[in-house]
């Protein structure tokens, strides 16, 4: 059972403005339209339109998207090296739409910035354990969870790892999941490329340890029962 100290005013708290920020590595699609149309094809990529994933290195244009370098910058069309890594995807759209206007290369431009690659990924003592893509830019860790089927009655629902890379370096974090401080966490909704590991409680590591001991006893068996299988259809 979750949250087992939650109450109604706890629940009032939840922050729901989270917006995810860029970083390293991440792989960004970015769609621009104007009045005059012809002027802004050289500010999509081709097939930009598709949303499909992409890969690709340096910087620059990764297939239907572009790949933000270990610098945090991306190559844009005309404007060069941009540094969007730490940026939310509206605070590049505002960045983008109004360099754009400053100077005077579109006519109301519209602009659209979205992650190709945002996705979790959730392991441990959960039904499916699976890669979750997210396709409206945001999640918490239980939606995440119930994509993967919820934990197991085998789960640590009060020592949840989160594992987030943070500046380029890989940071864990321990969640109850029982408590009500979880809706007021900053970890309550998931960075792209946030990996969720469930535990196993003490019961499935007793009945693991039980199973490898078994095992040998077993496999040993089975051997001694080969050999005499095998004699008797010698003799026979």
């Amino acid at each position: 059972m979750y949250f087992n100290n939650v109450n109604d005013t706890t629940v009032k708290t939840v922050n729901t403005a989270f917006e995810p920020l860029i970083q390293k590595n991440d792989i960004l699609q970015i769609t621009v339209s104007s009045l005059n149309p012809q002027e802004a094809v050289i500010y999509n990529l081709p097939n930009a339109n598709t949303g499909g994933a992409a890969t690709g290195t340096g910087g620059t244009a990764a297939g239907t998207g572009f790949l933000v370098d270990q610098q945090g910058f991306i190559q844009y069309p005309v404007f060069g090296r941009i540094k969007v890594e730490g940026l939310t995807t509206k605070a590049l759209t505002d960045t983008l739409r109004n360099q754009f206007e400053v100077r005077k290369l579109l006519l109301n431009p519209v602009v659209n910035v979205r992650f190709l690659n945002y996705r979790v990924t959730v392991l441990g003592e959960v039904a499916k354990p699976t890669v979750v893509n997210v396709t409206n830019e945001k999640i918490s860790i239980l939606e995440a969870l119930g994509m993967a089927g919820d934990i197991t009655v085998y789960g640590k629902k009060d020592n949840v790892m989160l594992i987030r890379e943070v500046e380029g370096e890989r940071t864990i974090k321990r969640l109850n999941l029982n408590e009500g401080t979880i809706f007021t966490s900053p970890y309550y909704f998931l960075q792209p490329n946030d990996i969720v590991y469930v535990e196993p409680n003490k019961s499935r590591v007793a009945s693991a340890e039980r199973s490898r001991q078994v095992l040998p006893v077993v496999l040993s068996g089975l051997s001694l029962l080969v050999i005499i299988l095998d004699r008797l259809v010698i003799n026979n």
